[in-house]
């Protein structure tokens, strides 16, 4: 009796499984009928009228090619292949139940909407700039926008729907594959389509975000009375949220809120309005030179300081949590804009994976991040690890992981991350307490470093010089370290400054008057600064370093660092 009942529950199972499948086949078909229809909307009544007005020389055409892009070419795609093919298919669902086959025929054509992607979001800035401009042409789209048949969405809705249309495909094959028999015939040509979906929906989703960064930044617009310069596809929004206001002539606090971008924090008033405007902004401050300090007071518990050039507020957070969160962010940020080689040590070990990094640029580094062998670009080019953002060669990044960052997706990393976030042992690692080679410290000591940044660097006069990237770090004081780029592992090489004479070089045509040697014995360097000032912070550190003597450490400023020489931040700054 129980074997039949299992047998019985097998068979009950066979009509579910192809239910399910059918569903899935009919949900895909309704939602290609609505979407052709939005496609003509865009092609054949928008992109129709206004082409003919711009044929009158009211507007240039090539605002309407720019603004619409290939959307005529989708829409042939749609209209004429696919949506045929599946109103064929359902109709023979009965003697042909698949759709993979389908897919995975018409599935390459999809890379066409890589221009449409592509071009979005000049697309948007291409229509509202010339809804500004152009009077007829805004009025045709209002005129539009107010038919029926646009269903009271704008043309920035619609124009979203091909951003959106691949990863409904993405979701639905997805689900479709769960339901499908693992022997069925039509599997092997469903996973096949997916894999190509999937490759067009990465592309989709980066616009989609974009596009709801956009949205986000259109409702702080409103929320804010019309300030200007906040939408704008640059500007990202990190974090935002209620805060008090120390007084600094009385004990008082008062009610604050802040928004915080990646290249200004707003710090606005609230106005007591339940529709329209809500805040005023009553200070800004750039992110650049920014300083977010833990502050202490006896009354007021989880305070911290902003400090900017525009100004210096005391502020106080809600809990410990919300003032770790924006000290957090605020520092991240600020790293990001002075520090760029420092924010690969800020990444935690438990974050990884969890949000995309900050990736290190080519250029920053000469030489593999993981097995120090040095890149070019035939048989060693540069790829980048998906979770930490270093740069290593193809073989130490030919591992994939799971990202959650990015939806669980499969990512390329390198060989260290793909252990940590699969928690598997590395059999070749090397035993641990190996020595380092007296060359094998990374550059990013920079960030405890009494001095670093670039200087020209030669050993003889006669021959051009190289640009590396010198570091006198804190742990070995007396020895200035040369890198061939700020996030390298390995430095080039090492001259231990005590007994060295400092001289400066007479000037020349390959020698200006920012520069200045070292020599001890037949030994000589020659290095030359990118200005008086630079050159002169490098004296005053290695001036000191010859004769045995700590440097002093300083914080630098904005000054310095864009001429690129950074005095070490200290530990806890």
């Amino acid at each position: 009796r129980k074997i039949d009942k299992e047998i019985t529950g097998c068979f009950q199972q066979e009509p579910i499984k192809e239910l399910k499948l059918y569903k899935i086949a009919s949900e895909l078909l309704q939602t290609e009928r609505a979407y052709v229809t939005r496609l003509h909307l865009l092609d054949q009544v928008f992109c129709a009228k206004l082409t003919e007005e711009a044929g009158k020389g009211t507007f240039p055409v090539e605002v309407v090619k720019g603004i619409f892009s290939n959307v005529g070419s989708i829409y042939a795609f749609h209209s004429q292949f696919l949506l045929p093919d599946l109103e064929t298919r359902m109709s023979q669902w009965d003697s042909t139940p698949r759709i993979g086959d389908i897919l995975a025929q018409l599935a390459p054509f999809l890379r066409m909407y890589a221009e449409y992607v592509k071009n979005f979001d000049s697309a948007m800035d291409l229509l509202k700039q010339w809804m500004e401009r152009s009077a007829q042409l805004n009025a045709i789209i209002q005129d539009i926008q107010s038919q029926e048949v646009c269903g009271n969405l704008t043309l920035q809705h619609h124009m979203l729907e091909p951003v959106q249309r691949v990863p409904r495909y993405e979701m639905l094959l997805k689900d479709y594959l769960k339901k499908l028999p693992e022997d069925d015939p039509d599997r092997s040509q469903a996973e096949k389509s997916l894999n190509i979906i999937s490759m067009a929906a990465t592309h989709s989703n980066t616009a989609i975000r974009k596009m709801e960064n956009l949205k986000k930044l259109m409702e702080i617009y409103e929320m804010l009375g019309g300030e200007e310069d906040i939408v704008n596809p640059s500007n990202e929004l990190i974090k935002e949220g209620q805060i008090l206001k120390l007084a600094a002539r009385n004990t008082s606090s008062m009610e604050r809120y802040l928004f915080l971008f990646n290249n200004m924090l707003l710090y606005c008033v609230p106005k007591f309005s339940l529709v329209g405007q809500r805040f005023t902004v009553r200070t800004r401050v750039g992110v650049e030179g920014m300083k977010v300090l833990e502050t202490s007071n006896d009354d007021y518990p989880h305070t911290f300081q902003v400090s900017g050039k525009e100004r210096t507020l005391e502020l106080q957070a809600s809990s410990e949590q919300d003032k770790e969160d924006w000290i957090k962010v605020s520092v991240l940020l600020n790293c990001s804009k002075h520090f760029p080689y420092l924010c690969s040590c800020v990444f935690q070990k438990e974050e990884l994976g969890k949000r995309a990094p900050r990736w290190i640029r080519d250029n920053e580094v000469t030489m593999c991040m993981k097995c120090k062998e040095p890149f070019n670009p035939l048989t060693r080019r540069r790829h980048h690890c998906r979770a930490c953002g270093y740069v290593v060669c193809y073989k130490c990044s030919d591992y994939k992981a799971s990202l959650r960052y990015d939806g669980n997706k499969l990512n390329k990393v390198c060989k260290d991350c793909y252990f940590i976030l699969t928690g598997r042992v590395d059999a070749e690692e090397p035993v641990s307490g190996k020595k380092r080679g007296i060359l094998e410290v990374t550059a990013q000591v920079s960030g405890n470093s009494f001095l670093c940044g670039f200087l020209q660097y030669s050993t003889d006069r006669t021959k051009p010089c190289q640009r590396v990237w010198c570091v006198i770090p804190q742990h070995d004081a007396l020895v200035l370290y040369l890198y061939g780029a700020p996030q390298d592992v390995k430095a080039q090489c090492t001259i231990p400054l005590l007994g060295y004479q400092v001289e400066d070089v007479q000037r020349s045509v390959d020698h200006p008057p920012t520069s200045f040697r070292l020599r001890q014995s037949k030994s000589v360097h020659y290095f030359t600064a990118d200005t008086e000032e630079v050159k002169l912070r490098w004296l005053r550190v290695i001036c000191k370093a010859v004769i045995g003597e700590m440097p002093e450490c300083q914080t630098p400023d904005v000054d310095d660092l864009a001429n690129g020489c950074h005095e070490g931040v200290p530990d806890g700054t």
